[in-house]
Parts: C-alpha cells; structure tokens; sequence
C-alpha cells in the first residue's frame, strides 16, 4: 500500500463512492471497468496488424445510360 494513503482514507474513499453511485451500479461500473482494461491490454499486446485483415477497396459501380423514353421525346 502506498504510504501517503491510509486505510480510514480508502473505507472513507469506498463509502463515498457507495453513497454516489449505490449499491446496485457498483457490480456493474466493475465489469465495464474490467473489460475496458482486458481490451486495453489485448490492443497493446496484440502482434497482428489490423490493417491486413480489411476487405480489399471494391472499385465504385458505374452507371450506364438507358434508351428508356423520355416525356419530352414522346409526342
């Protein structure tokens, strides 16, 4: 335990954050908290290259012009 922090200060610290937030959001800000930090620790520790697992770009459609008539072609 560092030694700027003393117990009391922690209790009073985990008291404060239990009347902030209750008891029913705590489980939950723990998951998110340790799931932020399980990705956290794979993105920096991940070999792969993400880059190399995109699609290749597809070249855009082209449109083509249709004989269709025209309102004002038809008299």
């Amino acid at each position: 335990m560092p030694g700027w922090i003393s117990p009391w200060e922690l209790l009073l610290l985990a008291l404060v954050v239990l009347l902030v937030f209750g008891p029913k959001r705590l489980p939950e800000m723990g998951r998110s908290l340790g799931r932020g930090m399980r990705e956290f620790k794979t993105a920096i520790t991940s070999d792969h290259d993400d880059k190399a697992e995109l699609p290749a770009p597809q070249p855009p459609e082209t449109v083509t012009a249709t004989a269709a008539p025209r309102e004002h072609d038809t008299v």
